[in-house]
């Protein structure tokens, strides 16, 4: 699978970390598994940025299983010790199974009491292989999930195309666009934003656009801001500059600086 880093801000401060694919019997449920792992010398840590994908995740650690809502800005946790996770990205079909309300839920994450999907996981990952470990983890996920609620609704499926368009396709700009090739209203799409992801499809289509430009700006640091702008829809330079500053706290030239 495409191991790309888009919304990490800084994946060389990255522990050892894998996207694996979802099994075909749960790709309507799970966009991908994530895996990291570290080993964090005592008494330091490792500070993870990221701005998240537009959607909801379940996670299973050591010692816990959580369900985290969707993100509305750049976020950071801090790594010590030893350890690891092994992390769904949902997609919009799934969420129903574990809220009501995921706009509830925005930057919040709650414990799920599932310990037969914690005993499972946590099984795989005493592996001492490596990548028979990490396999093992994402295939006894995706059981448990297949078998907790394998079957999504016509509405759910929609909600997934949705996504699907928002994320993939530079194109949509407005909900508009988003509505007319689904041939569905922009209520609809509001409503089914609403319930199956916790933000308005305006914001997922911000996201992707911010996401897209930051990871164009790590890469290629010798492009000017004002074409990254142009390439991402951005009325101008300063419209891409006032998104990093709202929703990552800092300035597109001040991100290139702290990569170099």
């Amino acid at each position: 699978m495409d191991e790309s880093f888009k919304g990490i801000l800084y994946p060389a401060r990255l522990p050892i970390f894998h996207r694996l694919p979802a099994p075909a019997a749960v790709e309507h449920l799970v966009q991908w598994f994530w895996i990291p792992e570290w080993d964090i010398d005592a008494g330091r840590s490792s500070r993870q940025h990221v701005i998240a994908y537009p959607a909801s995740n379940l996670t299973v650690e050591p010692h816990s299983v959580g369900f985290s809502g969707p993100t509305t800005r750049a976020g950071f946790r801090d790594l010590t010790g030893r350890g690891w996770a092994v992390g769904a990205l949902l997609r919009p079909a799934a969420v129903p199974l574990f809220t009501d309300d995921p706009a509830g839920l925005q930057d919040a994450e709650v414990p799920l009491p599932l310990d037969e999907l914690h005993r499972a996981v946590v099984s795989a990952m005493a592996v001492p292989d490596d990548g028979a470990r990490r396999q093992g983890a994402v295939d006894a996920f995706a059981a448990w999930l297949a078998s907790f609620g394998g079957v999504a609704s016509e509405e759910g499926l929609t909600a997934n195309a949705m996504m699907d368009i928002i994320a993939s396709d530079p194109d949509v700009v407005r909900i508009e666009d988003v509505s007319s090739r689904l041939a569905v209203s922009p209520r609809t799409l509001q409503r089914l934003a609403k319930k199956y992801v916790g933000l308005s499809p305006s914001a997922l289509i911000r996201r992707r656009r911010l996401q897209d430009a930051v990871e164009r700006a790590r890469l290629e640091p010798s492009v000017d801001l004002a074409v990254i702008a142009a390439e991402f829809g951005y009325a101008d330079q300063a419209h891409l500059s006032n998104d990093f500053r709202k929703y990552l706290g800092f300035t597109p030239g001040m991100y290139r600086r702290s990569i170099d």
